[in-house]
């Protein structure tokens, strides 16, 4: 199933006055094709015509040999479950033309060693208002904290997730009792003027790749964060919960210079990490936005910052964080929101 595309540009005049124009069937596949009405011709958007073999195979002979199966074994994974069995060479092309984008390779061969296919991956669905599909990757959780013995009470962190000693009652709601927090992602306040650095990234182009696997609207958040969890070098865990108490924000009004306008809000703030990355010496809070150009999560994004911050007891300087879709990456650093640079 091709992926929803919010603005089709023709490939021939780069118009964006365009419309669907039918179907065309190949032998493994069938496309949308679409009309220009700027240069009067019709185009798919298959991405290299080439490929025998649908992107949508293509990719998850990707995931299946970044989880740890042989090149071998993706080949009859892929046999079973579309009856298409391409060969080991081919297989093996593909991960040679997707290796600057599926950076994983970089740590396979460690990660085979500590994990095997079945487990590498740690699945859980947290019921808290809704079902959250909780997932970390154990192998890029252990090399990384390893990497950056800076961070390895996020390890400890996500590992309590899991069990009886952490809060998930704080996530749920109860009309009847009227008892619940404030949800982050609802939250508005006045924060400081921080400078946002509008580029694009490694995260655009595996959304990308993505969100051709997604099977409806509803399913592209779980396919961007099953694909990025997988096959990128960075990502360590998805859906991860954080919340900020009383006794958070207090720290932080505490704090000279800082600047937290959470008095009117009832605590503790409760929400869920879209994905969480170790990457270039920061932790990287990302959250997927579909049209990013048109949305702002610089509150939602701040409050996931400063609520690990604490939990993980490190200062805000090492977080980073970003919203993006497949296009637009938009990044900012948490503790220009709330701390006020002392002028020297």
């Amino acid at each position: 199933m091709q992926p929803e595309i919010k603005e089709v540009t023709c490939p021939n005049c780069s118009s964006r006055q365009t419309k669907k124009h039918g179907t065309k069937k190949k032998k493994l596949q069938t496309l949308q094709r679409y009309f220009c009405n700027n240069c009067r011709k019709t185009f798919t958007l298959q991405q290299d015509k080439s490929k025998t073999y649908p992107l949508k195979i293509i990719l998850n002979a990707l995931s299946y040999y970044n989880l740890g199966h042989s090149q071998i074994e993706a080949a009859s994974m892929l046999s079973k479950r579309f009856k298409l069995k391409p060969s080991q060479k081919t297989i093996s092309n593909w991960l040679n033309e997707y290796k600057e984008i599926c950076t994983f390779s970089r740590l396979r061969s460690e990660a085979i060693k500590l994990y095997k296919p079945n487990n590498i991956i740690h699945k859980q669905t947290l019921i808290h208002i809704q079902p959250y599909p909780f997932k970390w990757h154990k192998a890029k959780l252990d090399i990384l904290t390893k990497e950056n013995p800076q961070f390895s009470a996020i390890k400890n962190y996500i590992e309590k997730i899991n069990s009886r000693q952490f809060p998930h009652h704080i996530f749920t709601y109860n009309k009847e009792e009227n008892q619940n927090g404030q949800r982050a992602s609802q939250l508005k306040f006045n924060h400081l003027n921080i400078k946002i650095i509008n580029k694009t990234n490694q995260s655009n182009e595996l959304t990308k790749l993505a969100l051709i696997l997604a099977k409806s609207n509803n399913s592209r958040h779980q396919a961007i964060q099953d694909f990025m969890l997988i096959n990128d070098s960075t990502t360590i865990a998805v859906e991860v919960p954080a919340y900020l108490t009383n006794w958070d924000a207090g720290y932080y009004r505490n704090q000279k210079g800082f600047t937290l306008p959470l008095h009117n809000y009832t605590t503790p703030i409760t929400g869920h990490i879209d994905i969480l990355q170790i990457r270039n010496g920061l932790i990287h809070i990302l959250d997927y936005k579909p049209d990013a150009e048109k949305t702002n999560a610089i509150e939602q994004l701040t409050i996931y910052a400063l609520a690990l911050s604490r939990k993980v007891n490190l200062p805000l300087y090492y977080f980073k964080c970003a919203w993006f879709d497949e296009d637009y990456y938009f990044e900012f650093f948490p503790l220009h929101a709330v701390y006020e640079k002392r002028k020297v």
